[in-house]
């Protein structure tokens, strides 16, 4: 039985899949927008998804209960830490996906500091350990 092809193809399957996962509230509300026009976390969602970026998803999202610093955004790594930010603006696209970018090029699991952009620095409201190491030291008698 030849592995070889399968290899390949789990190798190519994990290229294709996204290194991080921007989660943008499209319900979130600027209180600028008027009742009858889309939500500006739903018009922010579509700019990150125009400007898409290679190895980065982008998932709009139904509340990220975080309403008093709206418009809010998440912005999650497969192999390192998770990062919740508010005060965004409809114009913060760019922002997310520098980000994602920093997060998906960190050796260790960590969005720099250095080069994130401001609207990150300020909107940070929390950020989360990776799963798998949680997972592992659990399973340790």
């Amino acid at each position: 039985m030849d592995l070889t092809a399968r290899h390949d193809q789990r190798q190519t399957d994990a290229d294709t899949k996204p290194r991080v996962i921007i989660h943008v509230c499209e319900t979130c509300r600027s209180g600028a927008e008027a009742a009858d026009t889309p939500r500006d976390g739903a018009i922010l969602a579509e700019r990150a998804k125009a400007m898409s970026a290679q190895g980065v998803e982008i998932r709009a999202v139904a509340c990220l209960a975080n309403c008093k610093r709206a418009l809010s955004a998440s912005i999650q790594s497969a192999d390192g830490w998770s990062y919740v930010f508010g005060d965004l603006t409809a114009d913060s696209a760019e922002d997310l996906l520098e980000g994602a970018r920093l997060l998906s090029l960190s050796t260790d699991g960590l969005m720099p500091w250095k080069g994130r952009p401001d609207m990150l620095k300020r909107g940070m409201i929390a950020r989360m350990p990776p799963l798998h190491p949680i997972l592992h030291s659990t399973n340790k008698t």
